[in-house]
């Protein structure tokens, strides 16, 4: 048969699942990956939802395409696909996007430090990758700066119940805008897998409040606003500093329809996510260049995150931030386009989906 599209995937999780494209796309107009990007978005979205929407994808799923670098420093780009947008960075993103080309062989690799640059949409991340017996075991990326834009502001959030009408949040960039609530505000909330459904609730109604309330602006990327929630908790154990659980939209939510409050749970600890509290840590004098903490997500995966040091952004404090995690590749294959399938860019149903 002769099928209308044919795509060459990498199936990989830290966690979350992440797939990545290394084959088959052809051409994207764009003088860097940034641009290419952008031509996507506003011109041919329609590859986003094909990889991302069933039958091929599922709410969770996040997407990686390998594209050519246009940056001289870089060894590989790749444009970050979501199931409502397209991120300008994504740590876990990034550490899976690392493990596939060097377990692949697209990067030639060897036993130990392994380093090199990605172009992201963000610009250019460098990578410090571990490699032993052949397995990328740590993968280390510095992020573009992450600042906070709100520390311990108070909005208002209908339909939460239990008596709470008022949540105070953080709001910071860390590769995407993030607001942020300590979870003892909800103390009938546990952040674990199986309060999951409360958690997309109450995150789901955060963050729509947060989008109405509370203005944001990155002079790099005008008009990207806040598109995820997430709800923390500091903790003394171990193996972590802090807990949380972060949720990723899978539509606009309304507080007039109930059936939007939903999101699909990130199964691992959130890059950006990372970076983000990070950087609302640092401007509350929480942690300091130099330290570290470690962050861990609804499964027990951990991130370690650094604070490497301060730097000016447009006249905002920012930081510059590393997170240091692991990805699994657990499969390889093609997806294909049978021309008479009638849903060219596949389909969602109210059922899982907002």
């Amino acid at each position: 048969m002769a099928f209308k599209r044919v795509l060459n995937v990498v199936e990989t999780h830290d966690g979350e699942p992440m797939r990545v494209v290394t084959g088959g796309v052809g051409h994207i107009p764009g003088n860097s990956v940034y641009e290419m990007e952008e031509y996507l978005r506003l011109h041919d979205d329609s590859l986003r939802k094909f990889l991302l929407r069933e039958p091929r994808g599922y709410p969770p799923l996040c997407c990686n395409v390998l594209v050519p670098p246009k940056h001289p420093d870089a060894a590989a780009g790749f444009i970050i696909m979501e199931q409502t947008e397209y991120p300008m960075m994504s740590g876990g993103n990034v550490i899976s996007v690392a493990t596939v080309l060097l377990e692949t062989g697209i990067i030639p690799s060897h036993e130990g430090l392994n380093e090199f640059n990605l172009e992201a949409p963000a610009g250019l991340i460098g990578i410090k990758a571990v490699v032993e017996n052949g397995k990328a075991v740590a993968v280390t990326f510095k992020n573009v700066p992450a600042f906070a834009e709100y520390t311990d502001v108070e909005i208002t959030v209908p339909h939460i119940g239990h008596g709470v009408e008022k949540v105070k949040v953080d709001v910071a960039w860390g590769g995407m805008y993030y607001v942020m609530a300590d979870v003892t505000q909800f103390p009938w909330i546990e952040l674990t897998p199986d309060m999951g459904r409360e958690i997309t609730r109450v995150s789901s109604l955060i963050l729509k409040a947060a989008q109405d309330q509370l203005p944001v602006n990155n002079p790099d990327y005008p008009g990207v606003g806040i598109s995820i929630s997430q709800l923390f908790k500091f903790v003394d154990e171990d193996d972590c500093d802090v807990r949380n659980a972060v949720t990723v939209a899978s539509g606009a939510v309304d507080f007039d329809n109930p059936s939007t409050w939903i999101g699909a749970l990130d199964r691992c600890p959130c890059g950006t996510g990372t970076c983000a509290r990070m950087a609302a840590m640092y401007a509350k004098g929480l942690i300091k260049p130099g330290e570290s903490f470690r962050n861990k997500g609804l499964l027990g995966v951990v991130y370690k995150g650094e604070c490497l040091e301060e730097v000016d952004f447009y006249g905002k404090k920012a930081i510059i931030p590393a997170i240091t995690g692991e990805s699994w590749i657990y499969g390889y294959g093609n997806l294909v386009l049978d021309p008479t399938d009638p849903f060219e860019e596949g389909f969602t149903i109210g059922d899982i989906w907002a």
